[in-house]
């Protein structure tokens, strides 16, 4: 994987870096500001970016700008939010569109090396990972016109872990069900959320995961 990196403690960025080199990943470029993030990913179109969300000037939220700045001009650019905080002001923005290709996993919870290239890999593919804490805070947003309205709970169960990026025998293992049931409620879900044959199991799963995280 060719990856940018982006964060502006030095120690935490060439850590990444040697980390990511270490497993055979290619890091094209690594960054300190969002400004230089957006031409990093212009320039290059790496096949995913792993990103801070506070760097300067402000230390707020320039990563999460800057990520949703660069998938305008670059759409679909794979982007890992790696943070030390949940902040979830343009996290919406970074949902927006359903092309899938996004993450946000929380630094202090990623203690697994295979965990965390798990995701990045995952990512990388289209599809989505997200630390169950930020999908907490995401959810406290909830709109009154829910579109998960017509879920069971235990749809909502395996929707949320999906959200998480757990694989069909995960959810299985957590909620202690089948993979036969995993799969059964899984197509309920599809269908009640109007996400049709016509499209791949892969896109309707990432299309599902941002109906949960943007309702």
């Amino acid at each position: 994987m060719r990856v940018v990196v982006a964060d502006d403690a030095v120690l935490i960025r060439e850590g990444l870096i040697r980390l990511l080199e270490e497993f055979g990943c290619e890091v094209v470029e690594a960054v300190s500001d969002g400004e230089s993030l957006v031409k990093a990913i212009v320039e290059h179109r790496p096949d995913v970016s792993v990103v801070d969300v506070r760097m300067p000037p402000s230390f707020s939220d320039e990563g999460l700008r800057a990520a949703v700045e660069a998938r305008r001009q670059v759409p679909g650019a794979p982007v890992l939010i790696l943070s030390q905080y949940v902040e979830v002001s343009y996290a919406d923005d970074l949902l927006a569109d359903a092309r899938g290709a996004v993450g946000y996993l929380l630094k202090d919870r990623v203690i697994d090396v295979d965990e965390f290239l798990a995701g990045l890999r995952r990512v990388a593919g289209g599809g989505t990972v997200f630390d169950p804490e930020v999908v907490a805070q995401l959810m406290v947003r909830r709109r009154r016109d829910d579109p998960l309205a017509q879920l069971t709970p235990r749809e909502r169960e395996v929707l949320g872990l999906m959200a998480e990026g757990r694989s069909n025998p995960a959810i299985g293992r957590q909620l202690v069900i089948t993979d036969s049931a995993v799969e059964k409620h899984i197509r309920s879900i599809f269908a009640k959320l109007g996400l049709h044959t016509e499209d791949t199991d892969q896109h309707r799963r990432v299309l599902a995961v941002l109906t949960y995280l943007r309702s």
